[in-house]
């Protein structure tokens, strides 16, 4: 059997030309968003904010990535070297490969796999190793309490996030991502687990380590948290993963309660208007919420954190699973369930 034929050949240029048909879209978002981050917070603080580097200042995150990629990369001399360069590297890796199963319409996924929610799950989950890995490997007290408090924080608001996702699933039936959008065409769950809803944005936020919950960047306690001794090229990873990140939970939140691509409403004006302009658009507004959190709120003590997870995400969480599974065995609305 002859593992370099042509079809095989034919079917790896594809697969690659899928992956850089997300990847290269996904990190000129990243950029834009970095722009937009800055004109919604200027708005809010009555300023300009960027306008000098193209038209509108369009091109500032251009000139950005070129500032940071053309500085020199410094490496600690106390620092594990091997784990110090590998940290960023796993933080932006993982970043990108959750876009695999994001079914951004009907027929634009990469892979449409029956447990895609599962597989979200697990790479959101070993993005802390990353940043583990960066706290430590830095030999710098800062950027290990950084570290620290990013592990604890992630852990906590993951709980409520697994719950949440339940309570989706028992909906649905499905841990299939394109499933789940299409369980959502009568009615988007955004309106009947709306308080799940709430709590996915916040826990989204804390995921994230996004203001007000981005205490592991703690300026006036840590530098900078985790990446203190970092710049460069190898900053500018962690910058990305984290904002692909955001753009990731907000697409995770369009898919489970936002109906993904479909319209808000079934009629014909709807219909004409292509359904990953739809995606993309309640991605933008939930992008938006996490623009506008950041410049309305400060930020929070860790132990006021803490138990915002523990104390009141987590059993509001659990409480919802056990209200939603009775009203669904009451009333005989439990969908034949799915691998």
């Amino acid at each position: 059997m002859e593992i370099f034929n042509f079809e095989n050949l034919k079917y790896f240029f594809m697969l690659v030309l899928y992956v850089l048909a997300i990847i290269g879209p996904l990190l000129v978002a990243v950029a834009f968003l970095t722009y937009l981050e800055r004109k919604v917070i200027a708005l809010v603080q009555y300023r300009k904010g960027p306008n000098v580097v193209g038209f509108f200042g369009l091109l500032q995150p251009f000139a950005d990535g070129v500032k940071l990629f053309s500085k020199e990369t410094i490496i600690p001399a106390s620092s594990s070297k091997l784990i110090f360069v590998l940290a960023p590297m796993i933080s932006f890796s993982l970043s990108l490969i959750a876009w695999s199963v994001i079914p951004v319409s009907e027929n634009l996924v990469l892979s449409d796999i029956n447990v895609g929610i599962l597989y979200l799950f697990a790479v959101s989950s070993l993005s802390i190793y990353g940043i583990i890995m960066a706290g430590w490997a830095s030999n710098s007290k800062y950027a290990f309490l950084g570290a620290l408090r990013s592990a604890a924080q992630m852990v906590s608001y993951e709980v409520s996030i697994g719950f949440v996702i339940v309570t989706v699933l028992l909906c649905v039936g499905s841990l299939n991502l394109s499933n789940i959008v299409l369980a959502q065409k009568g009615c988007w769950y955004v309106f009947p687990l709306f308080p799940m809803f709430v709590v996915f944005v916040i826990s989204a936020l804390a995921e994230t380590n996004r203001a007000p919950f981005d205490l592991p960047e703690d300026e006036s306690a840590l530098v900078a948290g985790y990446f203190t001794e970092y710049s460069s090229m190898l900053f500018a990873m962690f910058f990305l993963g984290e904002y692909s990140a955001m753009i990731l939970m907000s697409s995770l939140g369009t898919i489970l309660f936002l109906g993904g691509w479909l319209p808000p409403f079934d009629n014909e004006l709807f219909n004409a208007i292509p359904s990953f302009i739809w995606f993309f658009l309640k991605v933008g507004l939930l992008l938006f919420i996490f623009l506008w959190v950041r410049a309305t709120l400060p930020r929070f003590r860790y132990d006021q954190l803490m138990r915002l997870g523990w104390k009141v995400f987590l059993p509001l969480s659990l409480l919802w699973v056990i209200l939603t599974a009775t009203f669904l065995i009451f009333f005989g609305l439990l969908p034949n369930y799915e691998s």
